[in-house]
Parts: structure tokens; sequence; C-alpha cells
């Protein structure tokens, strides 16, 4: 159907829409801005990497979350028992 967006004429259509949208003077600002983004997510892909590495929950196995969160139960428990008593 769209046999021009086979192979290279996907990239010569994407250029000519570039250009019409930005303008040729543009196209350099936006590349440069385009490089700043891809950096600037790659740090936060990298820090939220190195944060999960030091997060003690995010290491945790499915039995020491259950165990954790039984004892969590347990204490709310305790406390509303309490509560009711007095």
């Amino acid at each position: 159907m769209f046999a021009l967006l086979d192979g290279p004429g996907e990239i010569a259509i994407l250029v000519i829409v570039v250009l019409v949208l930005f303008g040729g003077s543009q196209i350099p600002k936006l590349a440069k801005n385009l490089g700043k983004a891809q950096t600037e997510f790659k740090k936060g892909l990298d820090q939220g990497h190195k944060e999960a590495d030091t997060d003690p929950l995010a290491t945790e196995t499915i039995d020491q979350k259950r165990a954790r969160l039984a004892e969590l139960d347990k204490v709310n428990t305790e406390k509303q028992d309490k509560a009711a008593d007095a």
C-alpha cells in the first residue's frame, strides 16, 4: 500500500518532515537537546539502579517479605486488641 514507506523511503520522509517542522537552523539545537535528554535519562537509570541495589527491601526474598509482613500483622493485631480492651 505505502511502498514509499519501506526501507530508505521512511528515512527520507522523516527527514523531510523534520525539516518542515523545525527548519534547517533549528536541527542542530534539536539534536543537542536530544543528546542532553538522553544523557540525563541514562543518569537517572543508573541512579535508580544504585538506589535499588542499596535498598534492603528491594533485595528481599518472597519468604523474607512474607515473614516481615506476618510480624507486622501480629504487632497490629496486638495493638488493636489492646485498644479494644481499653
